[in-house]
C-alpha cells in the first residue's frame, strides 16, 4: 500500500496521542528563563519544544496538499524540500505524497550552485524552504524558471516568496481523493560519486513501504518506543530509521543539535528508547562521559534500550566501550545506499555483537551476493563488489538511463563497496571502489575539493583522498602539487580553503607531486597506501 495510508491510520488510531516533539536546545541555552519566554513568544521558531498529535500531522499534510492541488500540481510533478530539521518537515512531506507528486528533499549543506543543479535535474515546480536558505534562494530565484511557487516556512516572509502558514492554514484537513499505488513514484534523492555531479534516485511507494517494514523487523518498534532522531531528514538514514516507529504508531522526537549533553538531556527528559547515532556522536558521548563531563547517575537513561549505528564503517573499539558503559544495550550495525531506501539491506543483528566489525547479513527480505569484474559470486572470504537485491532497491536514476544500466543489472544493485563473506555468511567492508570520502555520516566528492584548490594561482594540481580518523571516520586529506617558482604553505592554504564548506576544508595537507597513470587518471591507491597508514595509527592512538 502507499506509506500515506499508514498516517491516515495512525490519525485514526491514535489521533489525540503525540506524534513528533521538536526540541531546540539551543533557544533554552539562551534563554535562562525559557519557560515564561516560551509563553509569551509566538514566533514557533524560538520555542525550546513542540509538539504536535497524529490528527494533527496528518490534517497538516491535508492542507498542504490541498493547497498544492489548488495551485495546479498535478500526479508525477516534483517539490522540492529545503528545510532544516523541524516540526514541519515531516507533515510537509508526507502532504506532498498526498498529491500524488514526488518529494525532492535537499541537502541543508548545498550552495546555490548546487541547490540550483538539483532543483533542475529533478524538474522541480515547487520549492518549500526555510529561513536559514533565504540568502541562498534570492541570489539564484531568477536563474530557476521551473519553479513556479516558492513557499516559505518562517515567519519573517521574504519577498520573493509565499507564505506556508498562511497559505495553508485555510484550507480543507480532508484528505484528497488522490489515487496512489505501491508502484507510484513516491521521492527523488540525491546521490553522487567521485565526479561530484549529483545523480537523481528515484524511489516508488512500495520502496518507502519496505524501508518502514525492515526497521520494524530490525529493531522491533512497538507502541511504547519513542525515538530520538538527530540527523538531517533530507538523508534517507534518519528518515527510514523513523519508519520503524511511524509504522509502529510510536513517537519521535527530532533534536536540533548533537551535544552530548544534549542527547542525554533528550534522552531522560522524553523518556527515549531508541537513539540512532553517527560515529562522531557516538565517539563524543563517549569521551564526555569518561571526561566525566557527563555523569549517567544525573540522567533517566533505564527505559534506553537500543544504540545503533550506520552511515560509516564502525570501529570495533567504539562499540566495546560503549558496551562498559551501557551494558543493558542493545546494538545494531546498519548498512545501505540512497539507491536501497537507506539502511538495512545489510545488517549486523542485535543478537550478533560478537561479530562486530562486519556490517551484517542481509536485511530482511533483502538478497545479497559479492561478485567479481564479471559478475560471478566469489568464494567465501574472496575480495568482490556488493550487491543486493529488494523491493528497496530504487526505480532508477532520474533522467539517466546510462547511470542507471551501470547500477541495476537483473534486479541486483551493484553498490561500488568492496567486501568479503565469512564463513558465517557475515559481509565485512574492505574498501570502496568510488572514492566518496564518508566524513561523520556526510558523503564528500573528492573531485569538487581539486576543482576548488587548482584555482589557486600557486597550485598546479591536486587529489584528494580520505584518511582514518577517530572522531569521523575519516578526514578530507590533499596533496598539492605546486607550480615551479611558486611557494605555499599548510597555513596559506587552509586560508585558502575557508572557502568551503567547514565540513569539505581539508584536515591535512601535503606538497609534492600528484602521481597520475598513463591515461592520465590520478593514482589515489598509491597517495593511500602512503599516507594511510601513519593516519591509522593516529587514529587508534586517538581511540
Amino acid at each position: 500500500m502507499p506509506i500515506t495510508e499508514i498516517l491516515t491510520r495512525n490519525a485514526s488510531l491514535y489521533g489525540e496521542e503525540t506524534s513528533l516533539v521538536e526540541i531546540n536546545p539551543q533557544i533554552k541555552e539562551v534563554k535562562a528563563s525559557w519557560k515564561e519566554y516560551e509563553l509569551v513568544e509566538t514566533n514557533p521558531e524560538n520555542r525550546y519544544r513542540r509538539e504536535m498529535t497524529w490528527r494533527e500531522f496528518d490534517d497538516k499534510a491535508n492542507r498542504l496538499a490541498n493547497f498544492l492541488l489548488q495551485r495546479g500540481l498535478e500526479k508525477g510533478r516534483k517539490v522540492g524540500i529545503l528545510l532544516m530539521n523541524c516540526l514541519e518537515w515531516l507533515p510537509i512531506y508526507f502532504g506532498i505524497l498526498k498529491t500524488g507528486a514526488i518529494a525532492v528533499p535537499l541537502n541543508y549543506r548545498y550552495t546555490e550552485d548546487e541547490i540550483k543543479y538539483c532543483l533542475d535535474l529533478a524538474d522541480c515546480d515547487v520549492l518549500i524552504f526555510g529561513p536559514e536558505f533565504t540568502q541562498r534562494i534570492e541570489a539564484i530565484r531568477e536563474q530557476m524558471p521551473k519553479v513556479k511557487l516558492r513557499l516559505f516556512v518562517g515567519q519573517d516572509l521574504p519577498a520573493f516568496a509565499e507564505s506556508y502558514y498562511a497559505l495553508t492554514a485555510c484550507c480543507s484537513s480532508v484528505a484528497p481523493r488522490i489515487p496512489l499505488s505501491d508502484a507510484d513514484d513516491a521521492a527523488i534523492y540525491f546521490s553522487s560519486g567521485t565526479t561530484g555531479f549529483p545523480k537523481a534516485i528515484l524511489h516508488h511507494h512500495r520502496s518507502l513501504m519496505m524501508a518502514c517494514e525492515v526497521e520494524m523487523n530490525h529493531h522491533r518498534q512497538t507502541r511504547e518506543d519513542n525515538f530520538l532522531c538527530i540527523p538531517p531528514l533530507y538523508h534517507t538514514g534518519a528518515k527510514m530509521h523513523w519508519f520503524g516507529s511511524f509504522l509502529a504508531g510510536s513517537r519521535a522526537v527530532l533534536l536540533r543539535g548533537v551535544k552530548p549533553e544534549w542527547v542525554f538531556r533528550a534522552v531522560s527528559e522524553e523518556k527515549i528508547t531508541i537513539v540512532w547515532l553517527l560515529v562522531p556522536w557516538a565517539q563524543d558521548i563517549l569521551d564526555a562521559v569518561e571526561r566525566g563531563d557527563l555523569k549517567l547517575k544525573d540522567y533517566q537513561l533505564d527505559q534506553w534500550r537500543l544504540m545503533h549505528i550506520g552511515a560509516q564503517p564502525v570501529p570495533p573499539s567504539l562499540v566495546r566501550r560503549w558496551k562498559e558503559h551501557f551494558p543493558n544495550h542493545d546494538y545494531d550495525t546498519n548498512y545501505g545506499l540512497s539507491e536501497s531506501i537507506g539502511p538495512g539491506c545489510v545488517h549486523l543483528g542485535l543478537e550478533n555483537i560478537h561479530k562486530v566489525g562486519a556490517i551484517g547479513k542481509a536485511g530482511y527480505q533483502w538478497e545479497i551476493r559479492i561478485v567479481d569484474e564479471n559478475g560471478s559470486p566469489v568464494k567465501p572470504g574472496d575480495v568482490g563488489e556488493l550487491c543486493v537485491k529488494g523491493d528497496g532497491v530504487m526505480k532508477g536514476y532520474y533522467k539517466n538511463p546510462e547511470a542507471t544500466a551501470e547500477i541495476l543489472k537483473d534486479g541486483w544493485l551493484f553498490t561500488g563497496d568492496m567486501a568479503r563473506m565469512d564463513e558465517d555468511g557475515f559481509v565485512y567492508l574492505v574498501d570502496r571502489k568510488k572514492d566518496v570520502i564518508i566524513t561523520g555520516g556526510e558523503n564528500i566528492y573528492p573531485v569538487q575539493i581539486e576543482d576548488f584548490l587548482r584555482t589557486h594561482e600557486a597550485i598546479k594540481d591536486a587529489a584528494v583522498i580520505g584518511l582514518p580518523d577517530h572522531r569521523l571516520g575519516e578526514i578530507v586529506a590533499a596533496v598539492i602539487e605546486l607550480k615551479p617558482g611558486f611557494a605555499g604553505s599548510e597555513v596559506e592554504m587552509a586560508k585558502f580553503c575557508e572557502a568551503l564548506p567547514r565540513y569539505k576544508r581539508p584536515r591535512k595537507i601535503f606538497f609534492e607531486q600528484v602521481p597520475r597513470n598513463p591515461t592520465g587518471k590520478i593514482e589515489k591507491p598509491k597517495l593511500r597506501e602512503k599516507y594511510y597508514a601513519g593516519s591509522l595509527v593516529e587514529a587508534e592512538t586517538e581511540g
